[in-house]
């Protein structure tokens, strides 16, 4: 067993008598995960035994006993500006900038473990910068220039941006892609000589085009859909990476181990030795080694291995005829053009490899540690889950990889739109987002609330909301008569996360199925 506690505990534990089964020191431990693994257990045991222990780790309700909390570091990981007034009781938890859950599960639970979450479950990102975010007014930034009528500086709420809670079924497969989707615009980027450019297109979905500059440097002005961290570049010896990061609504991570070394800091205080090191106390909670590489790589093989959202679809009836008929529709108005029905996953990319050979720094590499693999295709994991056929394996997720303006401007509610009027150094951090991923829609049908912010209980209300560059599709679909309207959305109700007791990817039952 491996716990992560202070120093003076183990040591304690070291001297303890054995009493009745157990260490005498160990009365009284309230521990969500009592026996942990040690580094380099993940490879001795069986993959379904680490895969299970993955799922412990994320429905675990951690405690301050084990390193929850962070009374010292945001949740990016640096430091408080405030160091003097840490974040302990009663600031120890806060439901805006975290931490602000004592679960993964907490959060990912819709329908079961692992999905999405009600919007109750959103996270406010951006919040973590803060040492501690209220939304009490003494906490608001005043705006530069406006004052009210006695000339005293207005204040507005800076706190961070409301997102809804993504569901990870179906995520090893999602990693996969976007893991060949760069290696193949790499591979397009390395056969651009100065002076020329090629068009970045991998699996039919076209990312625009790269040029290079006769002096060897790079443009990316026509590069579209990538986040801007995928297209900087330092000078000419140093491409943008290209990489695709497929987590957050807005694009924003690469791999699921960095979305769970991100999480477990952010929401739970909870720090892995991967990011912050062995033996050190960065957030100041009296508790060394909190997460290990052992912990982190069982965390993401059990996400990576969530079954595939399928279908439902009664066996015969007016339903039946209706997703049939809505699913049509779909395509032709043009919602198919950014919600991709189907990509191929091929070169045996349904073989999960952890840790991701595109990590960034902070993450465990396949440079620096024994890489594990997994047959995500796999009889022996649990739920619904994709074949390959003639060397192919088909992923209905419903997506395009790519970040997409969806709402019209400063002006949409929709657009996440902080504090606009602060110093030009800062508007870009305070400008807000209209540019989002491209949704996964499949599980959509029982996985919501919808849209970035979560603020839509109904499909209808989502697919109307739709502005920028799906404008023209928005349109479509308004432009149908009432029945084709309501076929497009009970397609959209089919795709759903099944139970984990089938193994088949179209749940058919009985009837007509009106009362879904």
């Amino acid at each position: 067993m491996n716990h992560p506690r202070s120093v003076v505990m183990l040591c304690a534990m070291a001297a303890a008598l054995f009493v009745t089964g157990i260490y005498a020191g160990e009365l009284g431990q309230e521990l969500a995960v009592p026996h942990r693994l040690r580094d380099g257990d993940e490879y001795r045991i069986s993959k379904r035994r680490l895969i299970e222990y993955g799922r412990e780790l994320f429905q675990a309700k951690w405690t301050s006993a084990e390193g929850a909390g962070r009374p010292l570091t945001k949740g990016n990981g640096l430091p408080m500006s405030d160091p003097g007034d840490p974040l302990t009781f009663p600031r120890a938890f806060n439901r805006i900038s975290g931490p602000d859950s004592n679960s993964c599960a907490g959060c990912h639970n819709e329908p079961v473990s692992g999905g999405a979450g009600d919007i109750v479950a959103n996270v406010f990102v951006l919040a973590n910068r803060f040492d501690f975010a209220t939304f009490d007014s003494e906490d608001m930034t005043p705006t530069r220039g406006t004052r009210d009528e006695r000339g005293t500086p207005t204040k507005l709420q800076t706190i961070g941006n409301s997102r809804h809670t993504i569901g990870m079924f179906g995520s090893g497969y999602i990693e996969m892609l976007a893991r060949q989707i760069t290696a193949d615009l790499q591979d397009i980027r390395n056969g651009v000589a100065p002076g020329g450019g090629r068009a970045l297109i991998s699996k039919g979905i076209s990312f625009g085009v790269l040029r290079r500059r006769a002096d060897g440097t790079w443009d990316t002005s026509r590069v579209e859909g990538l986040a801007p961290d995928s297209l900087s570049s330092a000078d000419a010896q140093h491409p943008p990476s290209l990489i695709i990061r497929p987590f957050h609504q807005a694009g924003n991570v690469i791999s699921l181990r960095q979305f769970t070394n991100n999480a477990f800091n952010q929401h739970h205080g909870m720090q892995s030795t991967e990011r912050f090191g062995m033996y050190t106390d960065p957030d100041g909670d009296g508790v060394i080694n909190e997460l290990n590489r052992a912990d982190i790589t069982a965390v993401t093989l059990f996400q990576a291995t969530l079954p595939v959202p399928g279908r439902r679809i009664p066996r015969f009836g007016f339903i039946r005829n209706a997703i049939a008929n809505g699913e049509a529709k779909f395509a032709a108005i043009g919602c198919a053009g950014c919600h991709i029905p189907s990509l191929p996953l091929d070169k045996h990319g349904w073989i999960f490899t952890e840790p991701s050979p595109y990590n960034p720094v902070g993450n465990a590499s396949a440079a620096d540690t024994q890489v594990l693999s997994i047959d995500l295709t796999g009889y022996e994991l649990p739920g619904p889950h994709l074949k390959p056929v003639d060397g192919i394996v088909s992923v209905a997720a419903f997506t395009d990889f790519k970040l997409h303006v969806i709402t019209s401007g400063p002006g949409d509610p929709n657009r996440e739109a902080l504090n606009m009027n602060v110093e030009a150094t800062s508007k870009a951090f305070f400008g807000g987002n209209s540019s989002f991923l491209t949704r996964r829609l499949w599980g959509a049908g029982n996985q919501g609330p919808y849209f970035h912010h979560g603020q839509f209980t109904t499909l209808r209300e989502a697919i109307v909301a739709h502005s920028g560059e799906a404008l023209a599709a928005r349109l479509a679909f308004q432009a149908l008569d009432e029945r084709s309207q309501g076929s497009i959305i009970e397609f959209l109700k089919s795709l759903r996360v099944l139970s984990a007791d089938t193994q088949e990817l179209v749940d058919e039952p009985d009837g007509d199925d009106r009362e879904r």
